[in-house]
């Protein structure tokens, strides 16, 4: 999880997104990250990862810093566009903590739903934007998203 800069919205456009989810996607392909969860809320993200192998520190520095400097090339503006460093919470996805697995990926997914932005009057939770769940109900979803998030998100339409 990481937050804009003061509190700014980071994800102004669906560009930004966009650039954002394939900047993830990039460096899923790169560390061989797998995607459990993920949600996009305007002024910050959230990501569930399965990472394999040791190289979280890194994968973070590519994605935030190439997003970043994109995002400010876009606004020919310079500085931090996230707020400090990411938070990370070690989750696993043993038998002992499947609990809480699933707490953390409904938590993503139910992020929007929380803030007021899906659901209800605004519409469908499966219908949000920036979110993996909207990707997978269009289709759209890759390679990198495990078959226990598949699950997951079907789990939470039904």
């Amino acid at each position: 999880m990481a937050r804009g800069d003061g509190g700014k919205v980071v994800f102004e456009t669906d560009d930004d997104s966009k650039a954002f989810v394939f900047r993830l996607g990039q460096v899923c392909d790169s560390h061989g990250w797998r995607v459990h969860a993920w949600v996009l809320m305007g002024n910050h993200y959230h990501l569930l990862l399965e990472t394999p192998q040791a190289n979280l520190v890194s994968g973070m520095k590519y994605l935030m810093g190439t997003f970043s400097q994109g995002w400010n090339r876009a606004r020919t503006r310079r500085g931090h566009v996230f707020q400090g460093r990411y938070k990370s919470v070690p989750v696993t996805g043993t038998d002992a903590d499947a609990y809480y697995f699933r707490i953390v990926a409904d938590y993503i997914h139910l992020n929007p739903a929380r803030a007021g932005l899906a659901g209800g009057r605004n519409g469908p939770l499966i219908g949000y934007p920036g979110s993996v769940s909207r990707m997978i109900s269009t289709g759209r979803s890759d390679r990198n998203m495990s078959e226990r998030h598949h699950a997951l998100v079907q789990a939470l339409i039904a």
